[in-house]
């Protein structure tokens, strides 16, 4: 069980190394869809590490929490690789489309709007999913994490001007596409 300092001890660390993990991740995690995955996995570890050994235990926290992050994006990916060799994780539904099983939603028809909404937002969607994932990761760090335009510049190391620019040409395609 932790004490009083152990958890004010972890507040201190996440608070002071949050968005740099974030943006180490970010930029090299392959999918924006495992980045939260590997983000969570690191803090459990520092956790389980502060439980473990004790609050004063951590004396550079950037250096250690950014050392878990890259241990578990490595085993992220070597995971991930282990298991397309042994799993499909797509099938092919009545359209003759490829589905990604681990994106899969259930929806509800209930009303005609609800029904219009999802799919106007599934669109959106595959236009965004189809762009490289340099475009992806501005995506998610602006509306998934809320980071401004110089932060994610810094967190992908870009200029502020390219960041805008995939920002902008890929809101003004997601505007004609659903207009």
């Amino acid at each position: 069980m932790s004490n009083p300092t152990t958890a004010s001890r972890f507040d201190e660390i996440y608070d002071s190394t949050r968005k740099d993990v974030l943006a180490f991740i970010t930029a090299r995690c392959g999918c924006t869809a495992d980045i939260s995955d590997v983000f969570q996995e690191t803090y459990m570890e520092l956790y389980k590490l502060l439980v473990n050994r004790g609050a004063d235990y951590v004396t550079h926290e950037k250096a250690l929490v950014m050392r878990i992050a890259k241990r578990k994006i490595a085993k992220q990916y070597t995971l991930l690789a282990r298991l397309k060799n042994f799993v499909s994780l797509t099938t092919v539904n009545e359209d003759g489309e490829e589905v990604n099983l681990a994106e899969f939603e259930a929806d509800d028809f209930s009303t005609e709007d609800f029904s219009v909404n999802n799919i106007m937002l599934e669109n959106a969607r595959q236009l965004i999913r189809s762009k490289p994932t340099d475009v992806r990761k501005v995506f998610y760090l602006m509306y998934d994490v809320g980071l401004t335009i110089p932060e994610i510049a810094q967190a992908l190391s870009m200029s502020e001007s390219n960041v805008k620019n995939k920002l902008y040409r890929t809101l003004k395609e997601i505007r004609n596409l659903l207009s």
